[in-house]
């Protein structure tokens, strides 16, 4: 861009010549500097040739900070450095792109957050920039681009700090709560009018006599006192509501402004009873209507007056298309009188007959009260048409009128209104004076005893309520004009703009211009809704009272205010230089992990601050003061970054790196015991957990910690591993565990750390001993196996049957002839031992079995090698000195062998484990046997016993290891049989046809804390998760007490809902720990077999759809065998005594009836079935009459038109698709000749209810096509709905009249048609959403009967 010297000889980009010509930057700001801010947007749309000083200032502006205390970086990439505020290079030429969105971040400067622009620095508004420009840019962009108050609505979102600045304007807006706008604008027109303004003030609040907090008065007067004199851009309006009575839900209500201000002033005339402001409202606010009826004929009148506080204005009259043009006219049609002739002759009380009459009806006798007082407000439908506001009504217009004289004759009389004489007070006493129009000049005077002054007429214009949206919802705002200097002003909730004439013309209506903020939403508008105007007398408008001239009582209420908002200011200034950070502290006692919340000033030092987590994590009395240290820590990875040796005294602020409210890092207070020395920890360096391996006792420790550096080979590594731990060097192996997943052994010794993968937290495992296992490849080595077991290993708890349940099933087994099952059960029941037998008995056999094992293994080295680890770990218990009874109940690991798949020890096992059906106590572990090849040995822990549900590091691990036994094995998937739950590995009875590689399992009983119920059994299991689901129920099979063909797995989720586990070749890797399984009692799926759900189907009823039983079908299965099978648990369970000819199966699709099944159709060759398959059952009155796929069942209803009532369902079978046998059937079923049936397709789900108040419109009657499969009708398959009738309409020849409903009938059968609808869950169409009462409660809250009101 060409640079131009400037005045001052400064180089400036030269100005174009075509301003409209110049491209656009659009910047979008970001404000990270806080968490309340961080999903706030600042949107500038900027010219190309814009500087980056004026880019900052403007940023500065519209964010509401002091320049130059914050950075600007861009959002992507992260790692450019910051733009130059001082920069006056354009923004075209510093990486902006012109008609892009460009993204940057405003950041802390130097580690300090910016600082909050304030009145007293001057700087809020130095842009120069109004209050309407500058708002009008933070949130989505301008619709249509103009200025004003139809546009400068743009977000209803505002940052804290955005109020903390009172704008320009000097006035104060209202925030909005959720959806209190029409409020809002309420709230501002009374602060707005001085006479309302000013008697709020004079009334004086007593204590003594009511609750501040419940007093709508009050908080009124506190309101508008903050309006007048606060500081901030916006306050809120909750303390108002509150005294309304109104709880949050309130806020979420949007309601109709007109409403609330007759609600609010009934409030306040009750409040106010018996003080001197008891009689304000309607001194300012209360007019008079005249109703009456003349007599045309004598002259006869009949009258009375009405109160109004308000004038309904109708915009457009009822079955007109034109609209009134301007207030005028709408006060001139709402006083026009009317002419009772013809059948609406009025009947005459003096000439005792009926007579043409003249009713008006109102009549307005003053637009105010009798006193003819301040304002006054015109209420209307909303201006949707072009309709001039005027802001001069003149009242004479309302108060001519036309009548006869008495006597009727052609030509009327005009009378004139020349004198009002007015009262101004009470029914109790008041004054009297009179306004006269002299007939020499014209004017008005006002004879106020011995005062004698022009008077006038004319109302003024000063507040136009805003609706922008449609009667669906929308916002409202107000544009309020001040009697202080005349300016109007656009008050839309925290917003407060100058707006012109132009901008309120935008509000009068019609269909060109600006549609305003909810244009594309709504096809509606932004339209003045309710105006309210004010008697132009000098001698009688008052103004605003100034701060000096408040009475005493408010002068203390702004004192305590100010008081109040100071006092919140010092807060505020607090909590900008307090640092909030995450504090952990490991317990010293209870070794939990405990997280909590730091705040702190940034002038506390290290030791102040170390204090204050002290006392918040409440560690008195666990350990000292003085034993505890505040460290800089990495929650995430679990890692200690760095301690603060000689920084006690340094402030916490410097030390964290400036104030934030969130930081990238955490604190952690860690504790010592007196005669320990805390370890340095210095920034660079790693840290290390690490775990000492037992590989004779396969056991693995609890970690220890370590650091190092990253750039320390592997040898140096060792050394400081062999310091720590005192192992020998020499013959350590250590393993890298890198992301959960996988293991490495750090052989090369002049590799460093970084370059093996570690990183801030690392876990290694290390073993040194003269094993012969050092020998052996990594992946086939004891170690590796060792680890790759501990890591797959998970924590599952599984809920068992009940006890009377598998009582029941045993005894319908044994009574059976299933043969071996029959077998177990008797056994079972003849060989009950106690857990404590069963227990003694394991150990013993385990016992003997590892001496065999140590024998086999002296004789043969090489069967170590093929030994599967079984062992899961040993890790040191604090209370295992005090507890005697560990040792007794040591876990039993089995180690896997090879050995002789029919061994004897397997059919002793399976007599053991069918005695296992009471275990409540004590552990018992067993491991999956691998194809039938077993051999078991006793893995003895002799340390401390093998802890259960805590300090196990590789319970988090959920991905799974592959070994290098499994490498290169392809996992084979049957598509047909994982539909089905079974797969080609497994026979009949689960068993495993091939070998299976992970081995481990444990289990012991556990009491679940649920309230699960008496005789509920659970298991806490520990496994690894690569084992299959059938070698889970295997395993499980000796708790359950039934072979695993007898029961299902049901995988419990965190909303509790529990899906069956089918695919027995499906390994558990998707579990991972404290997950739950639920068994149940039941026959588990085999090969070629489905899950069936069956309901039944009744077209009739009002639920049409009842689940009856689960049933299941088998591949190859005809449909008649299916329903053979259903006819005894039918019987049994659902008490349906069914012939198998008298009821068919069909398809279900959600709650539609479908496809109907025949006899011969065969299961997945004739229909697709699937896992959790659902059909129907229906029972048939008749024989079936579905012979073949090329009928169609229809099912028909017939509407009476006459009688306004749907008749029950009949199916109708179709040979062909034919529109013409469709009308055939219906004729045949229904009497009515086939040229004067009407038919229509049913929409929605079965059993596609309408309402008959409806139906005749709602649905396509009678489409023009001959077949049925076509548009509009797409009758297709089976149990399609069909509404059929008489002919009713009246292009066609009607057989049938609508019945003819009077309203009190139409709404009766409304009511019963909603309440039908309902049940069934139909959508009502013609029931409007019933919307919450406007209601303010004089006592603070709602009543408890409020919603019989």
């Amino acid at each position: 861009m060409e640079m131009v010297p400037s005045d001052e000889n400064e180089l400036v980009p030269k100005e174009i010549e075509n301003a409209a010509d110049e491209p656009r930057v659009l910047c979008i700001v970001q404000d990270t500097t806080n968490a309340k801010t961080v999903n706030e947007r600042l949107t500038l749309n900027l010219p190309a040739s814009t500087s980056l000083r004026k880019l900052f200032e403007d940023v500065a502006s519209k964010a509401g900070y002091v320049n130059n205390t914050f950075d600007l970086v861009w959002g992507s990439p992260t790692d450019l450095a910051p733009l130059d505020h001082s920069s006056d290079k354009p923004l075209s030429e510093s990486g902006f792109e012109a008609g892009k969105k460009n993204f940057l971040h405003l950041t802390d400067k130097d580690g300090e957050q910016p600082q909050i622009a304030s009145d007293e620095s001057g700087t809020a508004d130095s842009s120069g920039l109004d209050d309407s420009s500058r708002d009008r840019f933070v949130g989505p962009l301008p619709r249509d681009g103009t200025v004003g108050c139809s546009s400068d609505y743009s977000s209803q979102s505002y940052s804290y700090s955005s109020i903390l600045s009172k704008s320009e304007t000097g006035y104060v807006g209202l925030v909005n709560q959720a959806m209190t706008c029409y409020l809002n604008s309420l709230l501002q027109t009374l602060y707005m009018t001085p006479e309302f303004r000013n008697a709020l003030y004079n009334w004086e609040f007593e204590e003594s006599e009511e609750d501040q907090v419940t007093s709508i008065p009050y908080q009124l007067q506190r309101l508008f006192v903050l309006l007048q004199t606060s500081k901030k851009r916006a306050i809120e309006t909750t303390d108002v509501t509150r005294s309304f009575g109104w709880d949050s839900s309130e806020a979420w209500q949007q309601h109709d402004v007109q409403e609330l201000c007759r609600v609010m002033f009934d409030a306040l005339e009750q409040k106010w009873r018996l003080t001197e402001q008891a009689d304000l409202i309607n001194q300012l606010y209360q007019g008079k209507l005249k109703d009456y009826v003349r007599c045309l004929e004598c002259g006869y009148e009949s009258w009375r007056i009405d109160t109004y506080l308000d004038i309904p204005l109708v915009i457009r009259p009822y079955g007109s298309n034109q609209a009134f043009g301007s207030v005028e006219e709408a006060l001139q049609a709402f006083i026009q009188p009317e002419t009772l002739d013809g059948p609406n002759q009025y009947f005459c009380e003096r000439c005792k007959k009926k007579c043409d009459a003249r009713k008006k009806s109102p009549q307005t006798e003053s637009c105010t009260d009798s006193g003819a007082e301040n304002e006054g407000s015109c209420h209307s439908d909303q201006m949707s048409n072009d309709f001039s506001t005027d802001d001069g009504v003149d009242e004479g217009i309302c108060l001519e009128s036309s009548s006869s004289a008495g006597l009727k004759s052609k030509s009327s009389l005009t009378y004139e209104l020349f004198s009002v004489m007015v009262h101004s007070g009470s029914a109790a006493g008041g004054h009297y004076y009179a306004c006269i129009k002299s007939f020499s000049d014209g004017q008005w005077y006002s004879f106020n005893d011995q005062h004698v002054s022009k008077s006038s007429l004319t109302y003024e214009l000063f507040s136009v309520m805003v609706h922008s949206g449609s009667a669906a919802g929308g916002h409202y705002y107000a544009c309020i004009k001040s009697f202080s200097d005349g300016q109007w002003y656009s008050f839309n909730d925290q917003h407060v703009s100058k707006i012109t004439q132009d901008d309120i013309r935008k509000t009068y209506g019609g269909s060109s211009g600006s549609r305003g903020y909810y244009s594309s939403a709504f096809a509606s508008s932004t339209n003045a809704y309710m105006l309210i105007y004010r008697l132009k007398d000098p001698a009688r408008n008052a103004k605003y009272l100034d701060v000096q001239e408040f009475p005493e009582h408010i002068k203390y209420l702004v004192q305590k205010e100010e008081e109040m908002e100071e006092q919140e200011k010092r807060q505020r200034e607090i909590e900008r230089n307090t640092c909030k950070i995450k504090l952990f502290c490991m317990h010293p006692v209870k070794m939990i992990m405990m997280e909590n919340k730091l705040e702190v000033h940034r002038d506390k030092t290290l030791r102040e601050a170390v204090e204050m987590a002290y006392k918040l994590l409440d560690l008195d009395g666990f350990v000292a003061l003085d034993c505890c240290r505040l460290v800089k820590y990495d929650e995430f990875h679990e890692y200690l970054e760095r301690s603060y040796e000689g920084e006690e005294e340094t402030p916490m602020g410097l030390l964290l790196g400036g104030v934030k409210s969130s930081y990238m890092f955490d604190l952690l207070l860690e504790t010592k015991r007196p005669e320990q020395v805390f370890q340095l920890y210095k920034p660079g360096e790693v840290m290390v957990k690490v775990h000492v391996v037992d590989l004779k006792t396969e056991t693995i420790a609890l970690p220890v910690t370590v650091r190092a550096y990253l750039n320390q080979t592997v040898t140096e590594f060792t050394q400081l591993l062999s310091q720590a731990t005192g192992l020998s060097a020499d013959t350590m192996r250590i393993v890298l565990e890198r992301c959960y997943n996988d293991l490495r052994l750090l052989y090369v010794p002049n590799k460093t750390l970084k370059a093996e993968g570690f990183f801030r937290s690392n876990k290694v495992f290390i073993e040194s001993s003269d094993s012969a296992d050092h020998q052996v490849t990594f992946t086939d080595s004891h170690l590796w196996k060792l680890l790759d077991r501990h890591g797959n290993t998970i924590r599952l708890y599984v809920s068992l049957p009940v006890q009377s349940q598998l009582n029941r099933t045993i005894s319908q087994k044994a009574g059976g002839d299933s043969g071996s099952l029959e077998d177990t059960f008797e056994r079972a029941k003849g060989n009950r031992k106690t857990v404590e037998a069963i227990l003694e008995e394991s150990t013993e056999k385990l016992k003997n079995l590892s001496l065999q094992q140590q024998q086999q293994q002296g004789g043969n080295s090489e069967s170590v090698k093929s030994t599967e680890a079984c062992d899961f770990e040993n890790i040191e218990s604090p209370s295992q000195e005090t507890d005697s009874t560990s040792l007794d109940n040591r876990e039993l690991e089995n180690r896997i062998q090879t050995s002789d798949p029919e061994s004897n020890l397997q059919s002793e096992e399976r007599s053991d484990s069918d005695l296992n059906n009471d275990r409540s106590t004590s552990s018992v572990d067993s491991d999956i046997l691998s194809s039938g090849h077993s051999s078991d040995t006793l893995c003895n822990a002799d340390n401390a016993p093998i802890p259960l549900a805590n300090g196990l590091d590789s319970h988090s691990i959920t991905c799974s290891r592959r070994s290098k036994a499994n490498e290169g094995k392809k996992e084979t998937w049957d598509t047909a049989e994982e539909d089905s739950g079974t797969d080609s590995e497994y026979d009949e009875n689960g068993k495993s046809k091939g070998e299976t590689q992970y081995v481990y399992f444990r289990a012991e009983p556990y009491t679940s804390d649920d309230g699960s119920g008496e005789g509920q059994k659970c298991l806490l299991v520990h496994l690894d998760k690569r084992i299959t689901l059938a070698a889970f129920k295997q395993n499980v099979e000796s708790f359950v007490g039934v072979p695993s063909s007898q029961f299902k797995v049901f995988r419990v989720y965190a909303n509790n809902q529990e899906f069956e586990s089918v695919r027995l070749n499906e390994t558990l890797s998707s579990f991972s720990d404290d997950n739950k399984i639920t068994i149940r009692l039941g026959r588990a799926l085999k090969k070629g077999e489905y899950r069936v759900k069956v309901y039944q189907l009744l077209v009739n009823d009002p639920e049409p759809c009842r689940f009856l039983i689960d049933s299941v079908f088998a591949k190859g299965m005809t449909v008649r065998q299916s329903k053979e099978e259903l006819l005894l648990p039918l019987k049994e369970q659902c008490k349906l005594n069914l012939s198998i000819d008298r009821f068919r199966l069909r398809k279900k699709t959600w709650k539609n009836p479908g496809t109907v099944f025949l006899d011969y159709h065969v299961y997945e060759e004739d229909i697709n079935i699937s896992s959790n398959w659902e059909v129907f059952l229906e029972v048939l009155d008749e024989p079936e009459k579905m012979k073949s796929m090329s009928q169609l069942a229809v099912l028909t209803r017939r509407w009476s038109p006459s009688q306004m009532k749907l008749e029950p369902f009949q199916e109708v079978v179709l040979e062909s698709s034919s529109v013409d046998e469709l009308k055939q059937k219906l004729s045949e079923i229904s009497g009515i000749p086939v040229e004067n049936t009407e038919f229509a397709k049913g929409r929605g789900t079965f059993p596609c209810d309408i309402s008959i108040l409806e139906i005749h419109q709602d649905l396509d009657w009678n489409p023009k096509v001959s077949t049925l499969n076509v548009w509009p009708l797409y009758i297709c398959d089976d149990g399609a709905v069909v509404f059929y009738s008489p002919s009713f309409f009246k292009f066609r020849d009607k057989t049938e009249e609508l019945m003819d409903l009077s309203d009190e009938g139409r709404n009766e059968l409304m009511k019963k048609e909603s309440s039908r609808l309902l049940k069934t869950g139909h959508r009502v169409n013609y029931s409007p959403r019933k919307e919450k009462a406007l209601k303010i409660y004089l006592d603070g809250a709602p009543s408890k009967d409020s919603s019989q009101d």
